[in-house]
């Protein structure tokens, strides 16, 4: 017998899909970015992506505000960078502490509103189309739950303590956008390694209570964030020695696609989100050393809202990060301008 309550049962992904319906136009926005996304892992396109935005979604109209402010450098820096916005609508917190994302809405009682939170997190995400023209960038924290964006979403991660997880890796062998693969917090790459050769691979397992049957995903990578030694203090795993020894892991292994994103906050940054310009410009004079290293990397990971820093969740301040401190906009749109000019 399980020590649960067991409320309600929630509404399949159809009915939720058919209350926020995706339209024609809407779609074909989502598969031509997918198609140059593709493209840019596949090394056909040798543009630089950027998937940047909050640490937390937290409030709507700012995280579109932001949105809009993308698009609008979008523009201006496509011929050499393909935005992915973020939009993270549940985070790990496990302790029972701290913000737990959008998808945790609560009733007029204050409770969590499962249903309400999913509901949430499929109009922001379509909003962020409709509004900005972005698909957008997503944690896959609850595998379960990714049935109800996989129409919306242009990018998956999957976090640093989900990585070794069974089920993560065998949904992410089924999903159609690449799926990045961290680091898990102390740092061992073989684990991410691991993940993504699950991830790559065929696999048949129980997904919602159906036998499914994945055909494996060519396009999941790397995403190295830094980690935590046994003291408790963060190191970076960006440096030429770290991503030259990726290199070297991916040349012994038959992966398609090799690829890594730099997560430039995090322990590469020590969550002082004000590194991340110094760290991006690091790992860009890498790449123009070395040329193994310049077509393994294909962007950037970047915590960035509309303030700098971060506040409590009953803040009240507009645009600034209630989870793990951001780079704010001044500072973020001068770091795209000049990422554009180095490349």
């Amino acid at each position: 017998m399980m020590n649960m309550e067991f409320e309600r049962k929630l509404t399949i992904p159809k009915e939720t899909k058919e209350m926020y319906p995706v339209t024609p136009e809407m779609q074909k926005t989502v598969s031509e970015r997918a198609e140059i996304i593709n493209s840019i892992f596949a090394g056909t396109d040798r543009r630089l992506l950027l998937i940047i935005g909050p640490c937390s979604a937290d409030n709507p109209d700012a995280v579109l505000d932001y949105c809009t402010r993308l698009a609008k450098v979008q523009e201006q820096v496509k011929d050499e960078i393909f935005i992915i916005p973020r939009i993270y609508t549940g985070k790990p917190r496990t302790t029972g502490a701290g913000y737990k994302g959008l998808l945790h809405q609560p009733d007029s009682q204050g409770k969590p509103d499962m249903f309400k939170g999913i509901l949430a997190t499929r109009e922001l995400h379509m909003r962020a189309l409709k509004e900005t023209g972005f698909s957008c960038a997503d944690e896959m924290l609850y595998p379960d739950n990714h049935r109800y964006l996989d129409d919306l979403l242009a990018y998956v991660a999957v976090g640093a303590r989900s990585v070794e997880n069974q089920e993560h890796r065998l949904v992410s062998s089924g999903l159609s956008c690449p799926v990045g693969m961290k680091n898990p917090t102390a740092g061992d790459l073989s684990v991410m390694m691991n993940a993504i050769t699950a991830a790559q691979s065929a696999h048949t397992f129980i997904y919602r209570g159906w036998e499914v049957h994945s055909q494996g995903n060519p396009f999941a990578h790397a995403i190295l964030r830094g980690y935590m030694n046994k003291h408790g203090q963060s190191l970076p795993n960006y440096h030429y020695e770290d991503l030259a020894h990726l290199a070297d892991l991916y040349a012994a292994t038959e992966l398609s696609n090799p690829a890594v994103i730099i997560d430039t906050n995090h322990a590469n940054s020590g969550k002082n989100p004000l590194e991340q310009p110094r760290i991006v410009k690091e790992v860009l004079h890498n790449c123009r050393y070395n040329p193994q290293i310049q077509k393994l990397v294909k962007g950037f990971m970047i915590e960035s809202y509309i303030e700098d820093g971060a506040q409590k969740v009953d803040g009240g301040c507009y645009g600034k990060s209630i989870t793990d401190p951001c780079l704010g906009w001044t500072k973020t749109e001068r770091l795209i301008l000049d990422i554009a000019e180095m490349l």
